[in-house]
């Protein structure tokens, strides 16, 4: 069974514990984000919501969802995947106005949706691998929607966040009924912050909420929220470009004076303009392409991608010394200059921040790669191009579509430069 399986079916369980016992939340006079009433924001850091298409991310019984629509006259879809928890929502708030529920899982109803104007999840995103759900997210929301999430961040144990996107144990507990085993993505907020924006959104706040002492029923409770507020940024061309760079083929003197006679031109000066270096809104980096008779070599991420091998540009070096030097740190494989073939360059963003990606083959090497304890990606391992995992780096993505448009990746877009018509693939990937 898996993770998501797993976790549906103790959902189911909750809901028919509490079909049994009679019991529905009453619709909350604002909209809580934690287990405690009246600590942290209400339903204000969605926005001005009236009249707008708003997603509710397993809405459990709906009464999030019946509170927004009738205080604040927005249009909800709640979407629950428990078959026993939507039965809760509908038995009580079927026909509400402005409320509409659903029975299904959130990423297949996305793809045929029209994009929502809000989303927002209660505690729920956590039980679904963000993977899946934040590519699915981003596609379905309009450009500049709020993102609201609601999260686990340390359990009743004392147990903070994860630093890697891995789920783990957690209890859902209900009074008179022995506890149910789930599988949940606690995640640190750097993390969470890494994962969103990697999936096309813009992080504006994260905020730790804890119970307040006049709401706490154990002085010692060591829970701890995360409330995450996210943007959905806006849409890029929808298309690596291929186009190679132009080059001109016309002769050094085409002013029409006669080119210089000496083989030794006069110098002409250069200066900058400050002294000071400038602001610094760009990030560059290499990633090598290393297919060996057993396939790509791709290793893991302490965040949970799959990636190339490479890294960030040092002040002072090529970039073929970088892959070198990148290769050699991360997985102990040597490579000479001559070995390094450079493909062109990618660019994209990251909120404000132009990325630079710079693919390269590594036509021969010497060694076999093993994982080095510092560094941030190990468990190297060989995958054959016809069998490519998912989860990869989108900077590793870029990089193997544009060698290789065949390859059937998707991933953001990004614009592609390419150093040789050689190396240039034809048409669009």
């Amino acid at each position: 069974m898996s993770v998501e399986d797993l976790n549906a079916e103790a959902w189911t369980v909750y809901g028919q514990r509490q079909l049994s016992h009679g019991y529905m939340p009453p619709v909350p006079e604002r909209l809580e984000w934690t287990p405690w009433e009246g600590v942290g924001p209400g339903a204000e850091i969605l926005g001005d919501v009236s009249g707008q298409r708003v997603l509710d991310i397993g809405s459990g019984p709906g009464h999030h969802a019946v509170h927004l629509a009738r205080t604040h006259d927005a249009r909800v879809t709640a979407i629950e995947l428990s078959v026993t928890q939507h039965q809760r929502a509908i038995g009580t708030h079927a026909g509400t106005p402005g409320v509409r529920f659903v029975h299904g899982d959130v990423i297949d109803h996305l793809r045929t949706a029209q994009p929502f104007d809000a989303a927002y999840a209660i505690g729920s995103l956590a039980f679904t691998d963000p993977h899946r759900s934040l590519p699915a997210l981003r596609d379905g929301l309009r450009p500049g929607a709020p993102l609201v999430l609601s999260l686990l961040h340390t359990d009743l144990h004392g147990r903070g966040p994860s630093t890697t996107v891995a789920p783990r144990e957690q209890m859902i507990l209900l009074r008179d009924n022995p506890p149910l085993a789930t599988q949940m993505w606690v995640l640190a907020p750097r993390l969470w912050e890494d994962l969103l924006t990697g999936h096309g959104f813009r992080v504006e706040a994260i905020d730790l909420l804890r119970p307040s002492d006049e709401n706490e029923n154990n002085p010692v409770n060591p829970v701890v929220q995360q409330l995450i507020r996210a943007r959905r940024l806006p849409d890029r061309p929808a298309h690596v470009s291929s186009r190679p760079a132009r080059v001109s083929s016309r002769p050094a003197h085409v002013s029409g004076r006669p080119a210089p006679t000496s083989s030794r031109p006069a110098r002409i000066s250069s200066r900058p303009r400050t002294p000071r270096p400038p602001a610094p809104h760009a990030a560059i980096g290499v990633g090598a392409i290393v297919l060996g008779d057993q396939g790509l070599l791709l290793g893991r991420h302490r965040h949970g991608t799959l990636e190339l091998p490479g890294g960030t540009v040092e002040a002072g070096e090529s970039l073929e010394e970088t892959v070198i030097r990148e290769l050699a740190e991360e997985t102990g494989l040597i490579a000479r200059p001559d070995d390094v073939t450079l493909l062109g360059t990618l660019l994209d963003h990251v909120g404000d921040v132009v990325r630079v990606s710079v693919g390269a083959i590594v036509n021969a090497w010497q060694g076999e790669p093993f994982t080095r304890p510092d560094e941030s990606v190990g468990d190297w391992a060989w995958y054959p191009l016809d069998q490519l995992p998912d989860d990869l780096f989108v900077c590793s993505a870029q990089i193997l579509t544009a060698w290789r448009p065949d390859l059937p990746i998707d991933h953001t877009p990004a614009h592609f430069t390419p150093y040789d018509r050689r190396t240039a693939p034809s048409g669009d990937v």
